[in-house]
């Protein structure tokens, strides 16, 4: 690649407005050895970058087979650059093969009787193993909440309390039990029926259903009573997320079988009085991406996010061909779009499809591409 290009600045320079135009058209990982080329390269490419075509969130899928020896391939979209690029990584990084999962953001996880794995870096290329919490449990809730792994609920011995909280300090890497869930969420205390959300001190949880919410204070170990987040009362499915420590809810309206609207909101959180202060309508989904995630059997009676930077993608469980990007204007709004899963079986029996999302920069990408036995790879799908 270095020679077309040298031939390039010898015979017919490019540079200033023109180079930076042209930079913006390249996707993102192409890039990268752009860099190296010559100093007024590396400044046009951040130039481009920062006030011609700017990065943003990728939408990243990863699917597992069900079976023996359970391998997973990893696709991530772009929307800058509208391209689908495959992620490669060794099979040896992930030790042992159960469920993969995922909370929000970019958070991964795969919770054994004997080992708890987790990923939280942006392109999920670094795995922690550690000792699994002291109850064995079945679809708990898990997700990262400042320097902490949060696990609770989901508890299937019954002897043992099915509220249950157990945390794990990454930096000590040591667990600890805390105060159990409010007891209001005994008969829903897994992540099918819990939607969770965190800031750097707080866990939020929500029952999808009902809306009813508490918090979690790491710091003092103690539960806020109850909230009824729902803004809209015939919203009767909801789910929560935080990006950039901005509280989202995305909710249905109507019924499974007549989704009437599909709506976002910001949650307003007054650290101070410890309440939700507010309830501000963001935007409400064009019919035409409500259909795109309407199942011919399901309808949507249910869904699913995960947010990075000003991104909120929202998908349906059912049916994982679609997703829908909601793109949150700065002042107030947002734009929709969407993206269209070629890369997975669709949810299909033989796989599991796990979604995350990352807000990847030039550095994080460049960092990657040094690690051993890393490969990013523009596809066609």
């Amino acid at each position: 690649m270095a020679m077309p290009i040298i031939m390039l600045e010898e015979e017919d320079p490019i540079y200033g407005d023109m180079l930076e135009e042209t930079l913006s058209r390249v996707p993102l990982i192409d890039l990268i050895p752009t860099l190296r080329v010559s100093k007024s390269w590396n400044q046009a490419v951040h130039s481009s970058l920062l006030s011609r075509n700017p990065p943003k969130p990728w939408l990243i899928i990863h699917s597992q087979a069900t079976r023996h020896p359970y391998a997973a391939t990893t696709r991530a979209y772009d929307p800058r650059s509208r391209v689908w690029i495959k992620m490669s990584q060794p099979a040896s990084i992930i030790r042992h093969a159960t469920a993969l999962r995922s909370s929000n953001s970019n958070f991964l996880y795969m919770l054994s009787p004997s080992k708890l794995s987790f990923s939280f870096d942006k392109l999920n290329l670094r795995w922690h193993h550690v000792d699994a919490p002291l109850l064995w449990r079945g679809d708990p809730i898990v997700t990262k909440v400042g320097d902490s792994i949060v696990v609770a609920g989901g508890t299937c011995d019954f002897e043992d309390d099915p509220l249950a909280v157990e945390i794990y300090s990454i930096k000590n890497r040591s667990w600890r039990t805390c105060d159990s869930m409010p007891a209001r969420l005994k008969d829903s205390a897994a992540s099918t029926w819990l939607s969770v959300a965190a800031t750097p001190e707080k866990l939020f949880v929500m029952e999808k259903h009902s809306g009813a919410t508490y918090w979690f204070d790491l710091d003092s170990n103690d539960w806020s009573k109850q909230f009824d987040l729902r803004p809209d009362q015939r919203c009767f499915y909801s789910v929560i997320g935080c990006v950039k420590e901005r509280l989202i809810l995305v909710g249905l309206i109507g019924d499974v079988e007549n989704v009437e609207k599909v709506k976002v909101w910001e949650v307003g959180y007054d650290s101070n009085s410890g309440s939700f202060d507010r309830c501000m309508e963001i935007g409400e989904m064009p019919r035409l991406f409500v259909e795109k995630l309407e199942s011919e059997t399901f309808g949507i009676s249910s869904i699913n996010i995960c947010l990075a930077g000003s991104f909120v993608y929202i998908y349906n469980p059912e049916k994982v061909e679609e997703v829908v990007a909601c793109e949150l204007i700065k002042g107030g709004g947002c734009n929709w779009g969407s993206v269209h899963n070629a890369v997975s079986g669709g949810g299909c029996g033989m796989e599991r499809v796990v979604f995350t999302c990352a807000d990847v920069k030039v550095e994080q990408l460049e960092r990657a591409l040094r690690a051993e036995n890393r490969r990013f790879e523009v596809v066609n799908v």
